[in-house]
Formats: structure tokens, C-alpha cells, sequence
């Protein structure tokens, strides 16, 4: 929470920021403010008084200066101590907190994603630290919700990977060369104004993705998708199914089309594509995972930041 003796600078009318650099490095101008901060979300709201575990009661709690990196509060009556970084991404870490914290911010207030390169310019870490803080952040602060989809949802496949004409010639005659050989299937859920879903899966036959569709979305939906026959079993599961026929190049019946989700896999792929050039199969779910996260997030402002924070500080 920002601290009550710091005003925000007036932003200007027609400004879309709702949460600036200035303002974070307000709020947290160093690592003992970026501490108070975990230590008020995870321990004491009121910043003294905290549950002991030794005590089994509520108790002032005292902060010494001693000569670790990750300060402690200490219990005033037994002497325990708690430490407000352990059992967090944040914990045995080397690098600043501070840094943590600006990497978060980076990581929330971008729109298409912020590379470990630049994230290594921006810190002034090597790139090897950049690239675990990042890899933390979106797969451990930036899993995707479990809460059910309902209402119109719209539910497409998409694929990810290199295009066959840039294969080595060997491996794109291995790989059938065309279409959507060698690439990495993703099966995507939105729900209309609200939030969406990205998985990858290994295929997208029927068997593999009706498991992943009764799991997100409720049985009351309205789902619209293209003509794949693996979407075939909805209407028997109990789905409002309707359809729109891409191969006859219909793409808009009435409300009937994908194009919510289809604007997704545009957004994601121009990301991947503009600032990580390349993502391999193996970490391509936690890059979903953090588009995903901006995108049901998108109009949180300061709260994005918020959110990841007190995710961090609940783990």
C-alpha cells in the first residue's frame, strides 16, 4: 500500500496510464520499503502485530537490523522470528528485492510482453538472472484462473512454431512440409467481456479437447466455434452449440463467430513474435499464461501489479 506522506504527480487528462513509473518508484524506492510491503501483506496488516507460531497468539513484533540480506521481524515476547521473503519466489534469492519488484511492474504494465534481454538492460543483471525472475513471475504468479467460463463463449484451436519455408530442408521434409506439421497445438477459451483460457494440448482431437472444454466451461454456455468436427460431441454434452463455417469463408453469422478469441491468437502471436522472436513448445504455456494474465487483467491498471504482489506474498 502507498505510503500516506507520498502524493502521486498529477497525470495528464488525456494519459491511458493508470499506474506510472514515477508512481511505483514512489511507493517502492528501495528494498526496506519493498519488505515493509510483503511483510504488512503476508504477517501484519498494521505492520506490529503478527500471529506467532511459537506463541499460537497475536503479538508485537520488533524489526532488528542484522546482518542478513533478508531482514526478519522478531516476536518481543519468545524471540521467534519470521521472515517475510521465505517461502516466496523472493526466497534465497541474491538479487535485490527491489529489482524483483520492478521486474513485476515491467512484466504488468507492458501490453506485449518484455523480453529477458531487456529485462537484463533494465535491471542491470546478467542475462541468466533475468531470464529465472521472468520465468518465475508468469509461471508462478501468472497461472491462469480456474474460474468456470459461462454466458457466449468462443472456443478455438490455433498452432504455434516456425514456418516450414524457414525449416532446414531435411526437417521439413521429415515434417510433411506445410501446414501444421511440427507445430505446437493450443486450444483457446473466451468468454464474451470476460476472461480467457490458453492450453496447449499434444493434439486437438475430440478425445483431447472435450476434457479441457467441460473442465472451463459451464454446461449453460452458448459456444460458438468453426466447423473442426472435434467440437462435434458439444451439443450432445448439453452445450448450446453453434457454428460458423470458415472454409466457406463465413466468418460473421449474426453473433455467431470466433473472432474474440481469434484476436487473441493475434495479440499472443505478434508478442512472441515482435519481442521473443521464438518460444520453444516446452515453456510456450507460461508465456500463455502471461498474456493470458494481462488480457483478464487488462483493465486492473494499478491493481495488475497489485494482484501479482499479493500472489507472491500468499505463496
Amino acid at each position: 500500500m502507498p505510503p500516506a506522506n507520498r502524493k502521486h504527480p498529477k497525470r495528464a487528462a488525456s494519459s491511458e496510464s493508470q499506474y506510472s513509473l514515477v508512481e511505483f518508484m514512489q511507493e517502492y524506492p528501495d528494498d526496506a520499503t519493498c519488505l515493509e510491503a510483503l511483510w504488512r501483506r503476508r504477517y501484519a496488516p498494521d505492520g506490529e502485530h503478527a500471529d506467532c507460531p511459537k506463541c499460537e497468539t497475536e503479538r508485537l513484533f520488533k524489526r532488528y537490523e542484522i546482518k542478513q540480506q533478508r531482514q526478519s521481524w522478531t516476536c518481543s515476547v519468545c524471540g521467534h522470528h519470521l521472515h517475510p521473503t521465505a517461502g516466496t519466489i523472493f526466497h534465497k534469492s541474491s538479487t535485490s528485492l527491489h529489482l524483483w519488484f520492478y521486474a513485476m511492474y515491467l512484466m504488468t504494465s507492458t501490453r506485449c510482453g518484455i523480453s529477458a534481454k531487456q529485462l537484463e538492460r533494465e535491471l542491470g543483471v546478467t542475462y541468466k538472472t533475468a531470464w529465472r525472475i521472468a520465468k518465475s513471475i508468469r509461471n508462478e504468479l501468472m497461472e491462469q484462473t480456474d474460474e468456470p467460463l459461462d454466458g457466449t463463449v468462443e472456443l478455438d484451436e490455433s498452432y504455434f512454431g516456425g514456418k516450414a519455408i524457414n525449416m532446414h530442408h531435411e526437417k521439413r521434409e521429415r515434417l510433411g512440409g506445410r501446414g501444421t506439421a511440427g507445430k505446437q497445438p493450443v486450444l483457446g477459451m473466451v468468454e464474451r467481456q470476460g476472461k480467457v483460457v490458453a492450453v496447449t494440448v499434444p493434439n486437438v482431437s475430440r478425445a483431447t479437447l472435450m476434457p479441457h472444454i467441460r473442465e472451463r466451461v459451464l454446461p449453460t454456455a452458448t459456444v460458438y466455434t468453426d466447423e473442426m468436427s472435434s467440437y462435434d460431441p458439444l451439443g450432445r454434452q448439453g452445450y448450446n452449440h453453434d457454428r460458423v463455417n470458415h472454409s466457406a469463408k463465413v466468418y460473421v453469422s449474426g453473433d455467431v463467430h470466433t473472432n474474440t478469441i481469434e484476436g487473441f491468437w493475434s495479440l499472443v502471436k505478434r508478442g512472441i513474435s515482435g519481442v521473443y522472436h521464438s518460444v520453444s513448445a516446452k515453456h510456450l504455456q507460461g508465456y500463455l499464461n502471461e498474456y493470458a494474465w494481462r488480457y483478464n487483467h487488462r483493465d486492473d491498471g494499478r491493481a495488475m501489479f497489485e494482484l501479482v504482489l499479493l500472489r507472491a506474498a500468499s505463496r
